[in-house]
């Protein structure tokens, strides 16, 4: 259970104030910023990718390779884990198990993979590689190989109309049945920074 809503700045502000001042190594610190932030959960929705976030700018701060290689993209495959560790975690009151998970996936990642190939797999890159014409809902998350529709909906769809990626062809209604989704010239210009050679692969 996440603190008293009463708490969340108190919090909050101890953990700014920590990190500011702690000489943990920065894969550490933000591992453990990384899980201090999601057991506050200070937001109603969005905590994850927000705590997913602010690992991958405390990362990129100390090294800029992880500007490439973003958090959310090292535990894309790997979700059920990365929530089990958090759980653990939670359980013994002690972010080891989840600083340990989220070092072999960096460990995984940077031993694996260029900056390049790992950009590929974040779920914005897939989206956008799928999104070659206008399509239907249903259509681009079979062309991403998706099964599970709020999956699709919450770590696709929607990151990618918030960030001007992508638009409805019909705006003004959302919920129409002939209801596409279309590149922007941001998505356009994304998916060429990128290349659009690699397709998308199965989930």
């Amino acid at each position: 259970m996440a603190p008293p809503a009463h708490r969340v700045p108190h919090l909050m502000n101890d953990l700014f104030g920590w990190l500011a001042a702690t000489d943990a190594h920065p894969l550490i610190a933000s591992s453990v910023f990384h899980y201090e932030f999601e057991f506050i959960h200070p937001f109603a929705d969005g905590n994850g990718r927000l705590g997913r976030l602010w690992q991958s700018l405390i990362l990129a701060r100390w090294n800029p390779l992880f500007a490439d290689i973003p958090v959310e993209s090292l535990i894309f495959e790997h979700q059920a884990e990365y929530y089990q560790a958090l759980q653990e975690s939670t359980r013994q009151t002690d972010s080891a198990p989840f600083i340990t998970f989220m070092l072999r996936m960096v460990l995984d990642t940077v031993t694996s993979s260029t900056p390049e190939v790992a950009q590929e797999v974040t779920p914005e890159v897939r989206l956008l590689s799928a999104l070659g014409r206008e399509m239907p809902r249903q259509q681009l998350k079979e062309a991403l190989g998706l099964k599970d529709d709020e999956h699709f909906r919450k770590a696709y769809l929607l990151p990618a109309l918030e960030a001007g990626l992508i638009e409805m062809t019909i705006p003004d209604k959302p919920r129409s049945s002939k209801q596409k989704y279309r590149l922007t010239d941001k998505g356009r210009l994304r998916l060429a920074r990128h290349g659009d050679g690699n397709r998308p692969r199965p989930a």
